[in-house]
């Protein structure tokens, strides 16, 4: 199954080098598991989604590498991919952009014309083959017939996919500039959540989740309310 990780500093710029490259069980060390893809998302200083992903392993990609190292940013989501729906291909590897937002999802579902039908006008935003950029079409209409609202448009989203498509699992994370979310479902995947105040270094500030981290950690029950940041 894929890997997710998503990093939020509020508003101070920060390297999620550690997380990504230098920790035991980073996502490239992970990625060697997980060999179908890696991409990490950021935002720039005005605000605009920066996605820099190949359908190549982040441990022999040296585009990850570099952006691993070098990337500044408040948010952060990163992924390496096992692929089950859809190819190798840049359009297929997460995370994805869409309206101003940054997503990557691990887990899977099936029937994805019924999807597509619910969609609507919203199916034009997918580019690729996955069924986890239509997930996030779906979140993009919830959340825009929520008022904006991301968090009611994630509960929303899952909810009806939960209850009307066959579901392996919906763990994603969505993040805006300065703001994080993070759901996980159904109860048998962890999200592991590491709280850390302000330090001197780049890399020692922010929240972080992910599907795969060291402890400490906090689980929560299952359900289609996502935890925001």
């Amino acid at each position: 199954m894929c890997r997710l990780f998503g990093l939020t500093s509020g508003t101070v710029p920060v390297r999620a080098t550690f997380w990504l490259l230098d920790a035991p069980d980073s996502l490239e060390v992970q990625s060697h598991r997980n060999a179908d893809g890696s991409g990490i998302g950021f935002f720039d200083p005005a605000g605009v989604p920066v996605l820099d992903k190949q359908p190549e392993p982040a441990f022999s990609d040296e585009e990850f590498i570099r952006e691993a190292r070098q990337a500044e940013s408040a948010t952060f989501v990163a992924h390496v991919r096992w692929a089950t729906a859809g190819g190798r291909a840049v359009q297929n590897t997460h995370p994805f952009a869409m309206r101003g937002r940054i997503m990557a999802h691990n887990g899977g579902f099936g029937e994805l014309p019924r999807l597509e039908e619910q969609l609507g006008s919203y199916a034009s935003l997918v580019l690729g083959d996955t069924d986890s950029e239509r997930y996030f079409a779906l979140i993009t209409q919830q959340t825009e017939a929520h008022g904006g609202d991301v968090g009611a448009g994630i509960t929303a989203a899952a909810s009806w996919i939960a209850e009307h498509l066959p579901v392996s699992s919906l763990n994603i994370i969505v993040a805006a500039p300065g703001e994080l979310w993070a759901l996980r479902y159904p109860a048998a995947h962890a999200l592991h959540i590491l709280e850390r105040p302000a330090g001197p270094s780049h890399s020692q500030a922010g929240r972080g989740c992910t599907s795969a981290a060291p402890p400490p950690r906090c689980t929560h029950p299952p359900c289609t309310t996502p935890h925001r940041w």
